[in-house]
Order: structure tokens, then C-alpha cells, then sequence
């Protein structure tokens, strides 16, 4: 499993999904999230601005992550 790091109480899913370089853009980020592509916390998220916070696992394309205080 991927680990990212955050300094802030939170990262949206989509400028999760960028620093963890599963998607180029945020465009590209928003489509996989639309399409139903991408899992929070194991269920399928359809909303791009979902606030990821510490602990909290997001999926795509089987690649799992997790959110981790930088502090």
C-alpha cells in the first residue's frame, strides 16, 4: 500500500489522487471519479471534492492508498 502525506486536516479526493501520480491531471482525475473508477474507504466515490482525512484509503486501478499526517 501507497502512503501520501499531508500537513492540512484534509486533501480532496481528486488532488489526492495527483499526488499519489495515479492521474496526470485534474481532469483525468475528475473522469476516473465520474465513472465510478475510483473507492474511499472501500465504496465507490463519486464525488471529486470528497475530503480525504488521516487514515483514510482511497483505490484505483488496484493501486490502494493511504493518508498520512506529514507531521
Amino acid at each position: 500500500m501507497t502512503e501520501i502525506f499531508i500537513k492540512e486536516e484534509y486533501i480532496k479526493l481528486d488532488s489526492a489522487l495527483k499526488l499519489a501520480n495515479l492521474v496526470s491531471t485534474g481532469g483525468h482525475a475528475k473522469f476516473v471519479i465520474k465513472n465510478g473508477e475510483v473507492k474511499v474507504n472501500g465504496e465507490v466515490c463519486l464525488q471529486r471534492g470528497k475530503k480525504l482525512h488521516i487514515n483514510d484509503i482511497f483505490e484505483f486501478e488496484n493501486n490502494k492508498t493511504v493518508i498520512k499526517n506529514a507531521d
